[in-house]
């Protein structure tokens, strides 16, 4: 009998949702997000009151207008164009307009620069490659054997600008976490880059903005802003290989992932398993989702997807192997190990 997810996935799409709440663009978590939102309440502001003041004036021109006698159509006509009143008030009128959009320009211009210094600033430097349907994470050193790779999930520390370096491996993505910055769009053959500078420790949740295929909907990303010296202490972590298997039934897992097709798709740390098709696994458990943000990282959900992810997340790249019951507990079991 081969083993499978289907009785799993009604609990399983419905626990994905705990995450959506953390995706908000007034969070302003970053500086980056709170110089977007004080522009954006800066031209809302501008344009209200300009608009305000056309509907009054509006308003104003038809009551009186209504008012005015059709005999003496054409005096009033006549005195409107000699008035005084009426050119002072189209020149103030034209004085305001002006007024407004060089305001509007400076705001601008303000948070232009203000974003171009934190990335001028930059003390951190991560490379996001966007793939059908998940995030590549490369946290980059000049030191190689300091270099981190993770999957689907970005730590940050507060306070600190970081520099992400967008990619493609195949067609347009765009990253956006709407607590933090805007979005930038990761496209094929080109490097774009966003700045983040944290501003309060959390947990934020990340999406991709841009339609990109069949499961566009399910490739998101958690970022998790964590203090200086908790961040420090996920890097070195991160550095470690892989603990080796501590019972039977893991130590058979182990040799499953990483002597059959798993390993040709997936790195673990430490192991032979090498492949870069696939997300890094060496700390897959200490993750909190899998599947892209789509599934909160438990042993169900582990089940779940190593038994059948074409029946979670049709189209997937990951194919469905048909592992016999034996083969997928001793898998969880060593994938479970993977903190």
């Amino acid at each position: 009998m081969r083993a499978r997810a289907s009785v799993l996935l009604l609990p399983l799409a419905a626990s994905a949702c705990s995450y959506q709440h953390y995706q908000s663009t007034f969070g302003n978590a970053a500086t980056e997000a709170r110089q977007f939102n004080i522009l954006f309440i800066i031209f809302l502001l501008i344009s209200a009151i300009m608009y305000v003041l056309v509907i009054a004036f509006l308003i104003a021109s038809i009551a009186r207008r209504r008012r005015a006698g059709a005999a003496n159509v054409m005096e009033d006509k006549r005195h409107h164009e000699t008035d005084p009143l009426m050119r002072t008030g189209l020149i103030a009128w034209g004085a305001l307009v002006g007024t407004g959009l060089v305001a509007l320009a400076i705001a601008s211009f303000v948070a232009d620069r203000g974003m171009a210094s934190a990335a001028a600033s930059e003390k951190l430097s991560i490379t996001v490659t966007g793939n059908q349907w998940w995030w590549d994470v490369r946290y980059n050193a000049a030191d190689s054997s300091k270099m981190v790779r993770t999957a689907n999930e970005i730590h940050l520390p507060v306070g600190v600008p970081a520099r992400i370096l967008l990619r493609s491996n195949d067609v347009i993505h765009s990253f956006w976490v709407p607590s933090l910055a805007g979005k930038e769009d990761l496209i094929p053959g080109r490097d774009n880059d966003i700045t983040i500078t944290p501003r309060k420790v959390g947990i934020y949740r990340g999406q991709c903005a841009e339609f990109c295929g069949a499961q566009h909907a399910k490739m998101a990303l958690v970022v998790d802003v964590d203090s200086y010296p908790d961040f420090l202490k996920w890097w070195q972590h991160q550095l470690q290989e892989a603990a080796a298997p501590a019972n039977p039934l893991a130590l058979a897992g182990y040799k499953y992932v990483t002597t059959r097709a798993c390993g040709s798709c997936h790195a673990i740390a430490g192991t032979p398993a090498s492949g870069t098709v696939g997300p890094d696994l060496t700390h897959l458990a200490s993750r909190r989702t899998i599947a892209a943000g789509m599934l909160p990282m438990n042993e169900g959900n582990l089940y779940g997807w190593v038994a059948d992810p074409q029946s979670i997340k049709p189209g997937t790249k990951m194919p469905t192997v048909g592992l016999e019951p034996s083969e997928l507990h001793a898998v969880v079991a060593y994938l479970e190990t993977l903190k």
